[in-house]
C-alpha cells in the first residue's frame, strides 16, 4: 500500500535523537524520518528475528539509522529507535531496539 502516512516518534527514539551532540545530524536523522511519511513500506530493508515487522533506513551520511514499524490500518509509521550502526557494540542500534522489544518498551 503507497501513500502518505502520518509519523510517530516512540519516547526511546526522541530521547535517542534529543542525545546526539551535532544539532546538523539531528536534523538530518529527524528529516530522514520524516521522508518516511511517503511509501515507507518501499525505503529501507525489512528486520528479521526479534525485530520482524520492524523496517531500517540509513540516515545522515549512512552512519544513522532509523527502526520503524509501519501501522497501515491506522496510515502510521512509528519511529522505534534512532543511533549509530555499530556492530557487536551494546550501544548499536539494533541491540538497543532488540533490549527494548524484550523489556515490552516497543509495543511489540
Amino acid at each position: 500500500m503507497s501513500g502518505v502516512f502520518r509519523v510517530e516518534w516512540s519516547k526511546a527514539a526522541v530521547r535517542a535523537l534529543a542525545a546526539i551532540p551535532d544539532k546538523r545530524v539531528q536534523r538530518g536523522v529527524f528529516e530522514r524520518a520524516a521522508a518516511l511519511a511517503t511509501d515507507p513500506e518501499f525505503q529501507g530493508k525489512p528486520l528479521v528475528g526479534p525485530l520482524a515487522g520492524c523496517r531500517s533506513v540509513r540516515a545522515v551520511g549512512q552512519r544513522y539509522r532509523i527502526v520503524y514499524r509501519v501501522e497501515r490500518g491506522r496510515v502510521v509509521v512509528i519511529v522505534l529507535a534512532v543511533g549509530l550502526r555499530k556492530d557487536g557494540d551494546r550501544a548499536d542500534v539494533y541491540a538497543l531496539a532488540k533490549k527494548l522489544v524484550r523489556l515490552g518498551l516497543l509495543g511489540k
